[in-house]
């Protein structure tokens, strides 16, 4: 278990009261994918998560909390860079099968559709110019095997 103060999730950070997700289910805008539902309510203050793991979703305790598990761990990552508001993700029984990694990417993806977390910088380098390649000489001298240029 993780000690240091800094990779912990304050209970400010979270989403606790009834009245709070109640009020993000019913004034919130909403998105969703496969894996995850994402209830958001714009906000000046901090970022705070609120989630929502049936027993739909996964029977097994164990299969619930590893779900909350990999949001909080996400969100706590990507938290400074996150917009002020609430936000209460539901997973969704697809949930149950998918990897860490699946989760973490659908969190992420629905919070940069939803606008509430900025799009990723590109690293600033181009990619490789492709060899310039010539087109064929169309002109009347070329196909007659004749050379345009003067001898």
């Amino acid at each position: 278990m993780n000690t240091d103060p800094r990779a912990r999730f304050p209970r400010g950070a979270r989403v606790r009261s009834r009245a709070d997700y109640t009020r993000v289910f019913d004034g919130g805008r909403r998105l969703g994918d496969a894996l995850l539902g994402l209830h958001w309510l714009p906000g000046d203050g901090e970022p705070r998560l609120g989630q929502a793991v049936s027993r739909k979703v996964d029977p097994r305790a164990v299969g619930r909390n590893r779900i909350k598990r990999i949001l909080r761990e996400t969100t706590r990552r990507i938290r400074p860079q996150l917009a002020g508001g609430d936000y209460v993700v539901v997973a969704r029984p697809a949930a149950a099968r998918a990897s860490h990694a699946q989760i973490a990417a659908a969190l992420t993806r629905l919070l940069r559709k939803a606008g509430a977390l900025p799009a990723p910088v590109a690293d600033g380098t181009m990619p490789a110019a492709a060899a310039p390649t010539s087109p064929p000489d169309s002109t009347p001298d070329a196909r007659a095997g004749r050379t345009s240029l003067p001898e």
